[in-house]
C-alpha cells in the first residue's frame, strides 16, 4: 500500500462525469472580454453549413485566463518537442475555411 501524498491538504478531488468525459469537438474559439471576465465560446463549424452553434462557453477571471494561456503554451511546447512543430495554414483571417479544403460534396 502506497503512503498518502505529503501535500494531501492541498489536493482536490476532481470528478469527471461520463457525459463530460466524452468531450466535444470545436474547430473555432471566439474570445471576448470585459474588465472582470474572459468569455471563450467553442464553436463547431461544418462545411457547407452557413450557421454554426456554440457548443460550450467558458467564463474565466482575467487571472485564470492568463494561467490558461501559460498552461496552453507549456503544453504546446511539450507537444512540439515530442511530435514536431504544429504547422498553421497561411490564411488572411482566423476563421476556418468553409469548404475545409476537401472535394465538393455530392448527393
Amino acid at each position: 500500500m502506497n503512503p498518502p501524498p505529503k501535500n494531501k491538504k492541498n489536493q482536490i478531488n476532481i470528478e469527471l462525469s461520463e457525459e463530460i468525459a466524452d468531450g466535444l469537438y470545436s474547430n473555432l474559439a471566439i474570445i471576448t472580454h470585459s474588465n472582470s471576465e474572459f468569455v471563450i465560446d467553442f464553436v463547431k463549424v461544418m462545411p457547407g453549413v452557413p450557421k454554426a452553434k456554440v457548443k460550450a462557453r467558458v467564463l474565466l477571471t482575467p487571472q485564470h485566463a492568463k494561467k490558461l494561456l501559460r498552461a496552453l503554451n507549456d503544453n504546446i511546447l511539450k507537444y512540439e518537442a515530442t511530435h514536431g512543430g504544429i504547422v498553421e495554414p497561411k490564411t488572411n483571417n482566423d476563421l476556418p475555411p468553409i469548404n475545409f479544403g476537401g472535394p465538393p460534396s455530392q448527393a
